[in-house]
Protein backbone atom coordinates (compact mmCIF):
# COMPACT_ATOMS: atom_id res chain seq x y z
CA UNK A 1 0.00 0.00 0.00
CA UNK A 2 2.83 2.31 0.34
CA UNK A 3 3.00 2.96 -3.49
CA UNK A 4 -0.45 4.00 -3.68
CA UNK A 5 -0.62 7.86 -4.44
CA UNK A 6 -1.02 10.09 -0.82
CA UNK A 7 -4.18 11.40 -2.61
CA UNK A 8 -5.74 7.86 -2.60
CA UNK A 9 -4.57 7.09 0.67
CA UNK A 10 -5.99 9.94 2.10
CA UNK A 11 -9.00 9.46 1.09
CA UNK A 12 -9.64 6.22 2.83
CA UNK A 13 -11.06 5.11 5.89
CA UNK A 14 -9.59 4.82 9.10
CA UNK A 15 -8.89 1.43 10.56
CA UNK A 16 -11.07 0.87 13.49
CA UNK A 17 -10.50 -2.84 14.95
CA UNK A 18 -9.28 -6.00 12.65
CA UNK A 19 -12.88 -6.45 10.83
CA UNK A 20 -13.87 -2.99 10.31
CA UNK A 21 -13.16 0.35 8.77
CA UNK A 22 -14.40 3.91 9.85
CA UNK A 23 -17.14 3.80 7.36
CA UNK A 24 -18.33 0.35 7.89
CA UNK A 25 -22.14 -0.04 7.17
CA UNK A 26 -22.34 -3.66 5.26
CA UNK A 27 -23.15 -5.84 8.16
CA UNK A 28 -23.33 -9.89 7.43
CA UNK A 29 -23.03 -11.80 4.88
CA UNK A 30 -26.03 -12.96 4.09
CA UNK A 31 -25.86 -14.65 0.74
CA UNK A 32 -23.83 -16.02 -2.24
CA UNK A 33 -25.69 -16.18 -5.91
CA UNK A 34 -24.80 -17.74 -8.98
CA UNK A 35 -26.50 -16.80 -12.23
CA UNK A 36 -27.09 -19.70 -14.67
CA UNK A 37 -28.41 -20.35 -17.35
CA UNK A 38 -29.70 -24.12 -16.41
CA UNK A 39 -30.77 -24.27 -12.33
CA UNK A 40 -30.86 -27.96 -12.69
CA UNK A 41 -27.62 -28.39 -13.72
CA UNK A 42 -26.15 -25.96 -11.06
CA UNK A 43 -27.84 -27.13 -7.82
CA UNK A 44 -26.76 -31.17 -9.10
CA UNK A 45 -23.18 -29.88 -9.25
CA UNK A 46 -23.65 -27.92 -5.99
CA UNK A 47 -25.46 -31.08 -4.28
CA UNK A 48 -21.87 -33.03 -5.34
CA UNK A 49 -20.01 -30.98 -3.07
CA UNK A 50 -22.94 -31.23 0.05
CA UNK A 51 -24.89 -27.66 -0.67
CA UNK A 52 -28.31 -28.46 -0.20
CA UNK A 53 -30.98 -29.29 -0.42
CA UNK A 54 -32.68 -26.63 -3.10
CA UNK A 55 -35.92 -24.82 -2.42
CA UNK A 56 -37.05 -23.58 -6.24
CA UNK A 57 -39.42 -20.71 -6.91
CA UNK A 58 -39.90 -18.83 -9.57
CA UNK A 59 -40.06 -15.01 -9.48
CA UNK A 60 -42.06 -12.91 -12.20
CA UNK A 61 -44.50 -9.74 -11.79
CA UNK A 62 -47.35 -12.38 -10.43
CA UNK A 63 -45.35 -12.42 -7.10
CA UNK A 64 -42.94 -9.58 -7.71
CA UNK A 65 -44.09 -6.10 -6.94
CA UNK A 66 -42.11 -2.72 -7.40
CA UNK A 67 -40.28 -4.82 -10.17
CA UNK A 68 -37.17 -2.09 -11.80
CA UNK A 69 -33.99 -2.14 -13.73
CA UNK A 70 -31.97 0.57 -14.28
CA UNK A 71 -33.73 3.01 -12.36
CA UNK A 72 -37.36 2.07 -14.49
CA UNK A 73 -39.95 0.19 -14.04
CA UNK A 74 -39.76 -3.33 -15.71
CA UNK A 75 -41.08 -6.81 -15.74
CA UNK A 76 -38.77 -9.34 -15.53
CA UNK A 77 -39.44 -12.97 -14.36
CA UNK A 78 -36.09 -15.29 -12.56
CA UNK A 79 -36.26 -19.41 -11.53
CA UNK A 80 -34.66 -18.62 -8.04
CA UNK A 81 -33.21 -21.45 -5.89
CA UNK A 82 -32.24 -21.29 -2.13
CA UNK A 83 -30.04 -23.50 -0.32
CA UNK A 84 -28.94 -23.30 3.32
CA UNK A 85 -25.62 -23.33 4.46
CA UNK A 86 -25.00 -22.41 8.04
CA UNK A 87 -25.36 -18.49 8.85
CA UNK A 88 -26.04 -17.94 4.98
CA UNK A 89 -28.29 -18.80 2.10
CA UNK A 90 -26.96 -19.95 -1.84
CA UNK A 91 -28.99 -18.15 -4.30
CA UNK A 92 -29.15 -19.35 -7.74
CA UNK A 93 -30.67 -16.95 -10.51
CA UNK A 94 -31.73 -18.03 -14.00
CA UNK A 95 -32.99 -15.38 -16.21
CA UNK A 96 -36.18 -16.77 -17.73
CA UNK A 97 -37.47 -13.42 -19.39
CA UNK A 98 -37.59 -9.29 -19.40
CA UNK A 99 -34.58 -7.22 -18.74
CA UNK A 100 -32.10 -7.87 -15.69
CA UNK A 101 -28.85 -7.61 -14.59
CA UNK A 102 -29.13 -11.09 -14.22
CA UNK A 103 -29.51 -11.74 -17.80
CA UNK A 104 -27.07 -9.01 -18.97
CA UNK A 105 -24.32 -10.98 -16.93
CA UNK A 106 -25.45 -14.30 -18.07
CA UNK A 107 -24.79 -13.17 -22.02
CA UNK A 108 -21.35 -11.50 -20.89
CA UNK A 109 -19.87 -14.33 -18.41
CA UNK A 110 -21.86 -17.60 -19.19
CA UNK A 111 -22.61 -19.14 -15.44
CA UNK A 112 -20.73 -17.50 -12.62
CA UNK A 113 -20.49 -16.20 -9.13
CA UNK A 114 -22.69 -13.19 -9.45
CA UNK A 115 -23.28 -10.78 -6.18
CA UNK A 116 -22.98 -11.07 -2.38
CA UNK A 117 -25.97 -9.61 -0.17
CA UNK A 118 -25.33 -7.97 3.07
CA UNK A 119 -27.87 -7.13 5.83
CA UNK A 120 -26.28 -3.97 6.37
CA UNK A 121 -27.19 -4.14 10.21
CA UNK A 122 -30.47 -4.09 9.45
CA UNK A 123 -30.81 -0.60 9.43
CA UNK A 124 -33.45 1.07 7.73
CA UNK A 125 -34.41 -0.01 4.33
CA UNK A 126 -34.80 3.75 3.08
CA UNK A 127 -31.31 4.41 4.54
CA UNK A 128 -29.89 1.51 2.91
CA UNK A 129 -30.13 2.45 -0.57
CA UNK A 130 -29.31 5.88 0.38
CA UNK A 131 -26.32 4.74 2.19
CA UNK A 132 -24.97 2.79 -1.37
CA UNK A 133 -26.46 5.82 -3.19
CA UNK A 134 -24.01 8.40 -0.95
CA UNK A 135 -20.99 6.20 -1.76
CA UNK A 136 -21.62 6.13 -5.78
CA UNK A 137 -23.05 3.42 -6.33
CA UNK A 138 -26.69 3.76 -7.97
CA UNK A 139 -29.41 1.13 -7.78
CA UNK A 140 -29.88 -1.26 -11.01
CA UNK A 141 -32.65 -3.58 -10.24
CA UNK A 142 -34.98 -4.17 -7.41
CA UNK A 143 -38.14 -5.70 -6.36
CA UNK A 144 -40.54 -7.42 -3.40
CA UNK A 145 -41.02 -10.76 -3.03
CA UNK A 146 -44.90 -11.23 -1.92
CA UNK A 147 -45.22 -7.35 -1.16
CA UNK A 148 -42.72 -7.70 1.76
CA UNK A 149 -39.30 -9.09 0.99
CA UNK A 150 -37.65 -6.38 -0.94
CA UNK A 151 -34.70 -6.85 -2.80
CA UNK A 152 -31.76 -4.55 -4.30
CA UNK A 153 -28.62 -4.48 -6.76
CA UNK A 154 -26.29 -1.56 -6.94
CA UNK A 155 -23.82 -1.01 -9.76
CA UNK A 156 -20.48 -2.27 -7.57
CA UNK A 157 -19.06 -4.76 -10.19
CA UNK A 158 -16.70 -1.74 -11.74
CA UNK A 159 -15.14 -1.06 -8.26
CA UNK A 160 -15.73 -4.14 -6.71
CA UNK A 161 -15.52 -7.11 -9.28
CA UNK A 162 -18.63 -7.80 -8.36
CA UNK A 163 -22.62 -6.84 -7.56
CA UNK A 164 -23.87 -6.37 -4.06
CA UNK A 165 -27.03 -6.79 -2.77
CA UNK A 166 -28.92 -6.15 0.39
CA UNK A 167 -32.52 -7.49 1.64
CA UNK A 168 -35.14 -7.12 4.12
CA UNK A 169 -37.26 -9.74 5.32
CA UNK A 170 -40.06 -8.15 7.75
CA UNK A 171 -40.61 -9.79 11.13
CA UNK A 172 -43.96 -11.51 9.78
CA UNK A 173 -41.77 -12.89 7.01
CA UNK A 174 -42.55 -17.08 6.17
CA UNK A 175 -40.93 -18.22 3.47
CA UNK A 176 -44.12 -19.56 0.88
CA UNK A 177 -43.76 -22.96 0.40
CA UNK A 178 -41.34 -23.54 -2.99
CA UNK A 179 -42.92 -25.09 -6.39
CA UNK A 180 -39.97 -27.95 -5.83
CA UNK A 181 -37.38 -29.26 -4.09
CA UNK A 182 -33.82 -30.59 -5.27
CA UNK A 183 -32.48 -33.72 -4.77
CA UNK A 184 -35.49 -34.24 -2.57
CA UNK A 185 -37.88 -32.19 0.03
CA UNK A 186 -35.89 -32.36 3.63
CA UNK A 187 -37.63 -34.26 6.45
CA UNK A 188 -39.59 -33.05 9.06
CA UNK A 189 -39.89 -28.78 9.56
CA UNK A 190 -38.12 -26.32 7.60
CA UNK A 191 -36.84 -23.53 9.59
CA UNK A 192 -35.39 -20.81 7.54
Amino acid sequence: MTNLPQDILSNLPEVTSDETLSNTFMGNVVELAIVTDDHVKTMEGLCRLGIGPWAVYEFSPKNVTDQTYKGEPCEFALKVCFAKSGNMIWELMEPLWGSSIFKDFLDKNGTAFHHVAYDCNDAPWEDRLAEFEKRGFKLVQSGKWKGKNAFAFFETGDATGTTFETYHFPEDWDYPEPESWFPAKPEGEVTW
